[in-house]
């Protein structure tokens, strides 16, 4: 149509060159309107009518993309653009791929996007971008088919129906040529694995093809090589060979291997004063007279950087000079450090957030406008911005303004902190269950935790109310106040109970926060007469031993000193909590008339309360390029008491549930005063549990991951280990839209006749 139009010109052009454009009309335009046609066409009345300039007019609507045709119509001095416009694309959708999550991810990379105008070409495109991305899963024949159908008069849907191919299996791996490494080592850090033996287990290799991963696996491979001391290994590009009738495949390498070299000397060059190259020097893992690993080489070289820029050099740079010696089979290394200009922080720039106010985000963070930049306050600092559970992501850039100043650009994405929840359930021993909340870790962005809410059961109620300022009037100070009234039937005593506290705290250090505060609790428990359920069917309780009426006050003074330096608040990749607290209480009530054992307690008195916990926590995604975090757990509390003083069974240690030994039923594990009676818990003086958990990425868009893990415990009364158990399960760790929710399923491992055990439990908020 393009070069009729032209050629027409081209006859009548000398006809045109005297006229003059008389009117200008559009017709068929509703993508553009006539104001911006006009200045595309770039013609105007008055203009002479110049055939070069109408074509050049056509080719510039062309080139806008909205139109199928465009001609133009003479009508004397008039000039009439006609235009026959693509269709806009309404809506795209892609069907068989996966969640909606999976397609939405798909479709930022197809190239087409809602709002498009409908191009066969870049469909056909599209298309092929959609299959090239099944192809780098490792799916093979995939089927592609493209549908449309109109939406109005000038748009259309986009469906691509995906038919998936055959997923690859790789079952064998081929590293030839290789003798000095295993293939265990040479397959470790690769993408691409041999099929193990039920693959479809976590911590097992599926071996599913990653094609678009292959020509990285090389680098790999040669990475394994040199992190051995083989610097001269040689890695050849995988070759995969595939059946198509079984759609197995297998991968060969071509290796040649080299010598392996030790390091020889270490030399450090750089020219900051203040530095000392021997401090340098300890630092670095990788020693003289070890064999070479380039791992190690990397983690001194960013260890070297972050102690460099703890004097103030925001850019500094550690380069490696490798010095083989063939002959003797070492290498000699120099590291030059680039260490800049020292800079100072000009501003301190927060932007994504919405709720949370500018002067609590600036609380955590460690420099501030006029400060020497320092490495370690600008680690510190994002990982005190994630430590506060404000925060889904946190991210602290640099901004280089002239030669010795920067900007501090700190970006957050803020997390749901707010909740209004209502709900019930079933349970096995509570019945069914009601509760309401309403709390917020951050209300108002203010950063003060309150909290309000009520839990009801058949055999509890628990109403409660909590306010905690972390940073009173933006100091270092802290103020915590808690009041609750909480009734709960235990399995022969029901506890009643109405207390407070108040907690005035500091941060000291950084890392450690140390506490001292007050605490009243009036306690009013009662012996169970109810029918309870036994081994050996329903058994009336009897209170023969007369310790469960238990009525008194009691009055805390309590001091805590606690130390974190996680990188998150509810699922951290690196750092340790540590606490202790102590608890010094004196009790005050009716005089002990039943007679325990020896009959010697002389009623109430005073008694101290230490407690204990640590946490440690490490991700190893970068060991092994995958985010397994592994953590371990300790809690261990010990009450001590004088000799003839009564220390009421409300006060004393049960074991159980979440917190302590999961898969056995909460405070259902403590010593009996008679063994051989099931009913007689008097709850122990000493406790400890310990876990060991894995945690595993489980689906990344809906923040799920899966921990596995081992519980152990013991509690007893003279000696720790009287009561033993254990236990292992999975727990689903999600991170909702009403705070995180833990979802636990758990088995006894070796419990006793008369224990109760728990598969299945569930926490919500909860840390550590």
């Amino acid at each position: 149509m393009i070069k009729k139009i032209l050629l027409l010109w081209a006859l009548f052009g000398v006809f045109l060159f005297a006229q003059k454009i008389t009117g200008i009309k559009f017709e068929g335009l509703s993508q553009l309107s006539h104001s911006v046609a006009s200045e595309v066409a770039d013609l105007h009345v008055g203009d002479p009518m110049d055939a070069d300039k109408i074509n050049r007019s056509i080719k510039n609507f062309f080139e806008q993309g909205y139109f199928k045709d465009v001609w133009v119509e003479k009508r004397g001095g008039k000039l009439i653009y006609h235009f026959k416009e693509k269709v806009a694309i309404a809506n795209i959708k892609i069907k068989g791929y996966g969640t909606g999550n999976d397609s939405e991810k798909l479709l930022s990379s197809i190239g087409l996007k809602k709002g498009d105008m409908y191009d066969i070409r870049e469909v056909k495109l599209a298309k092929e971008r959609l299959i090239a991305h099944l192809e780098a899963q490792g799916f093979y024949d995939t089927v592609v088919e493209v549908s449309t159908s109109p939406v109005g008069k000038n748009s259309v849907a986009l469906v691509f129906d995906v038919n998936k191919g055959e997923k690859i299996k790789i079952a064998k791996i081929n590293f030839i040529g290789a003798s000095k490494l295993s293939k265990s080592d040479l397959e470790f850090g690769i993408a691409n694995q041999e099929e193990d033996v039920l693959g479809w287990m976590p911590f097992r290799n599926s071996g599913e093809a990653k094609v678009d991963q292959l020509p990285y696996d090389a680098y790999r491979v040669k990475d394994v090589y040199m992190t051995h001391g083989y610097l001269d290994a040689q890695v050849s590009k995988p070759l995969m060979r595939v059946d198509f009738g079984s759609y197995r495949a297998e991968v060969d390498y071509k290796i040649k291997e080299g010598v392996q070299y030790r390091v020889g000397t270490i030399t450090i060059t750089h020219k900051i004063k203040d530095l000392k190259t021997e401090d340098l020097k300890n630092m670095l893992t990788l020693k003289e007279g070890k064999y070479f690993n380039v791992k190690r080489m990397r983690r001194d070289i960013q260890k070297m950087e972050e102690e460099v820029g703890n004097h103030g050099f925001a850019y500094v740079k550690v380069n490696p000079q490798m010095h083989k010696d063939a002959a003797s089979k070492t290498i000699n290394l120099n590291y030059v450090i680039d260490e800049g200009v020292s800079v100072t922080i000009n501003d301190v720039l927060i932007s994504g957030n919405h709720t949370t106010k500018d002067r609590v985000i600036r609380r955590y963070i460690y420099l501030a406008p006029g400060d020497k930049f320092s490495a370690k306050d600008l680690k510190d600092s994002k990982n005190a911005l994630g430590r506060t559970g404000f925060f889904e992501k946190v991210d602290i850039q640099s901004q280089r303004i002239s030669e010795d100043k920067i900007n501090l650009l700190v970006t957050v994405k803020e997390a749901p902190t707010g909740t209004i929840s209502a709900g019930g359930g079933y349970g096995s021993y509570e019945g069914f269950m009601l509760n309401a909340s309403i709390s917020d870790k951050n209300i108002f962005g203010s950063g003060i935790n309150t909290s309000i809410g009520f839990d009801i059961s058949r055999i509890s109620t628990n109403y409660h109310l909590s306010f905690t300022n972390p940073r009173l009037w933006d100091s270092l100070y802290t103020l915590s106040l808690n009041l609750y009234k909480r009734k709960y039937e235990y399995y022969n005593f029901t506890q009643d109970q109405l207390g407070g506290s108040l907690v005035l705290g500091r941060e000291f250090l950084r890392y450690f926060h140390v506490s001292l505060g007050i605490g009243y609790v009036d306690n009013q428990s009662e012996k169970n007469n109810n029918q309870i359920v036994g081994n050996d069917g329903n058994i009336t309780f009897i209170d023969r031993y007369g310790f469960y009426d238990d009525k008194y006050e009691k009055s805390s003074l309590f001091f805590n000193i606690a130390y974190d330096n996680t990188d998150d608040f509810y699922i951290p990749r690196e750092g340790m909590i540590a606490a202790v607290n102590f608890e010094y209480a004196s009790l005050a009530g009716d005089d002990y008339n039943a007679t325990i054992g020896s009959g010697e307690e002389n009623g109430y008195g005073k008694f101290s309360k230490t407690s204990a916990k640590l946490g440690l926590y490490y991700g190893m995604e970068d060991m092994i390029d995958y985010d397994l975090i592994l953590r371990f757990k300790a809690r261990a509390t010990v009450i001590t008491s004088g000799e003839n003083e009564k220390l009421p069974i409300a006060e004393k240690l049960y074991m159980g549930g979440i917190g302590s030994v999961r898969g056995y039923n909460l405070f259902s594990l403590t010593p009996l005063k008679d063994p051989n009676d099931l009913n007689s818990r008097i709850g122990g003086k000493k406790r400890l549990s310990t876990s060991i958990e894995a945690s595993i990425p489980l689906s990344e868009a809906a923040k799920m991951r899966l921990a596995f893990f081992y519980d152990y415990g013991m509690i007893g009364n003279e000696k720790l280990d009287e009561i033993q158990r254990s236990s292992a399960g999975v727990v689903l760790e999600w991170q909702s839209a009403f705070g995180p929710i833990n979802l636990v399923f758990a088995e006894a491992l070796d419990d006793q006749p008369g224990d109760r055990t728990a598969t299945f439990e569930f926490s919500m908020g909860t840390r550590f």
